[in-house]
């Protein structure tokens, strides 16, 4: 299973991380199993749209996957991901 966790912030939402996610063959797969056991994350992690939001930034077994293709990247089944807000500004 893969196993996602959250970052500080996030992991307010989702106290009991990381979250296994059986199945999951792409990024998307896995936040979906995810936003099954814990809604209330959904709102925070994809926009009304269904897309990544802006500043969410998704790692995938250590690396940083491109916002855009990040729902759709494949994935082992004991992949590790991290989720977590980007900070922006200067």
């Amino acid at each position: 299973m893969a196993q996602v966790h959250f970052t500080a912030w996030l992991r307010e939402l989702v106290p009991n991380g990381p979250v296994q996610a059986a199945g999951a063959m792409t990024v998307g797969d896995a936040l979906t199993a995810v936003f099954e056991a814990e809604p209330q994350v959904r709102g925070y992690v994809l926009d009304e749209r269904g897309e990544l939001r802006k500043h969410v930034c998704v790692f995938a077994d250590g690396t940083r996957l491109a916002n855009k293709a990040a729902l759709s990247h494949p994935i082992r089944p004991e992949a590790t991901l991290y989720v977590m807000q980007a900070l922006s500004g200067g």
